[in-house]
């Protein structure tokens, strides 16, 4: 290809680094385009070195010299075009792929002032050509170099954080702030490495989407970090999605009843699984008050006992047990919240068919039903509290965020008793 035809469909201003303007010489030019396309080595050295060579010379030797010495001195030229990058990013040199990777880096912090600038694109684009470098030792040094860095380039970061070799994608997993939330999220889905997963749930920051894939993926080490990460956003309706999986996964429950700010509703619906040492963590959290640490005492008392003192007797059916502690007094809300804590579902649906007069087999249509307003409806009927309501929605009725319905002023039920009303006749519950 010849010299000109190079720099046909470039606008010569283009070549220029902005922060330092530079204009043609034509005599000095012309001497320097001849050196550049046929002069020694020592010529075009000279010409690879010297900041005041013309832009599109420094450029032209950047793709044609065949001297790997000329074309390393090129990436030490503080005048060389950014432009020039792509060609040397993929220079047969491994020892100019690796200056071109340190170059470019210094260069970002300048270059980021304008993410849509040309010249922040041809510099990313070579980063992200060696990011892919087949030779190991160029990946890690962009790891290592790019991991903490405050200028990373968001897609430099994906395609490393994606790299097969765990020494280049972990460093950036874990440390690099550039990472997007759509790299962490596709990473949990498809990487089958829980070393990957651990990587992630161990960021010093952790948003609610990636922690709920997190804890979705089932990796019990990676569940565990993230729990334990101050850093970590763990919504409520995750912290109760843990729970009800801490019932098998043991390696969650201490560092779950540890969580700072951990709901009281979170809290009590731990005991009725956990071991007693877990409990006494529980009942000594300094940020709890008095009432609620006195609570939570009171129910892993009551909640232990459930099976030893209210045992259903052989032969007896849910409902004909719901019954017998009926007659004896001894049915009401507080009981029938730790049966739904205890997992005894079978024993709720039949103290819910019992006191709304109907039958189990109505009370299992509605939790299939999975219908906010008729489980509302159906606990209103049973004269049992709003609180004890929202409990059924998420453990036996297992709706989602978006389709619950929460209390009005923290303890009332929402809806107009006329609707409830009506809920009730439409289910066939007098």
């Amino acid at each position: 290809m010849g010299f000109l035809s190079i720099f046909k469909r470039k606008n010569k201003q283009e070549l220029l680094l902005p922060e330092t303007p530079q204009s043609r010489d034509a005599v000095r030019y012309g001497a320097e385009r001849s050196r550049a396309e046929s002069g020694t080595k020592s010529e075009r050295l000279s010409l690879a070195k010297n900041t005041d060579t013309h832009r599109e010379i420094l450029y032209y030797l950047a793709e044609h010299d065949p001297d790997p010495k000329v074309r390393r001195a090129l990436v030490q030229n503080a005048a060389l075009p950014i432009q020039a990058s792509g060609a040397l990013a993929a220079d047969e040199n491994v020892d100019i792929r690796l200056a071109l990777a340190e170059r470019l880096i210094k260069l970002l912090p300048e270059l980021s002032k304008d993410k849509h600038s040309e010249l922040y694109a041809y510099a990313v684009q070579a980063l992200g050509t060696l990011a892919l470098d087949e030779v190991l030792k160029i990946r890690l040094a962009l790891t290592s170099a790019l991991k903490d860095y405050a200028y990373t380039p968001p897609k430099i970061a994906g395609k490393l954080a994606r790299d097969v070799e765990r020494k280049v994608s972990e460093p950036i997993l874990k440390f690099c702030a550039a990472l997007a939330d759509e790299d962490l999220l596709e990473i949990i889905s498809k990487h089958p490495a829980s070393w990957a997963v651990q990587a992630i749930a161990g960021r010093s920051k952790v948003s609610e989407s990636v922690s709920n894939a997190i804890i979705k993926s089932d990796d019990i080490p990676a569940g565990r970090m993230l729990i334990e990460n101050e850093g970590a956003a763990l919504s409520k309706e995750l912290l109760i999605e843990i729970v009800d999986k801490a019932r098998t996964k043991k390696e969650w429950q201490k560092p779950t009843a540890l969580r700072k700010n951990l709901p009281r509703e979170v809290a009590l619906s731990m005991l009725s699984f956990v071991d007693d040492h877990i409990k006494s963590l529980l009942s000594g959290r300094d940020d709890f008050d008095d009432e609620t640490r006195a609570e939570i005492a009171s129910v892993a008392r009551r909640r232990a006992s459930f099976t030893n003192e209210h045992p259903r007797k052989d032969g007896e059916s849910a409902l004909q047990h719901v019954r017998r502690l009926a007659k004896a007094k001894k049915l009401d809300e507080d009981l029938i919240t730790d049966a739904m804590a205890m997992r005894e579902n079978e024993f709720v649906i039949a103290a819910l068919a019992h006191m709304s007069k109907s039958d189990e087999a109505s009370v299992n249509k509605i939790m299939e039903m999975r219908s906010a307003k008729s489980i509302l409806s159906l606990c209103w009927h049973c004269k049992l509290s709003m609180r004890f309501a929202f409990r059924v929605e998420q453990d036996m009725a297992h709706l989602q965020k978006d389709e619950l319905i929460y209390p009005k002023d923290g303890t009332d039920y929402p809806l107009p008793e006329a609707d409830m009303k009506w809920q009730l006749e439409f289910l066939g519950i007098a």
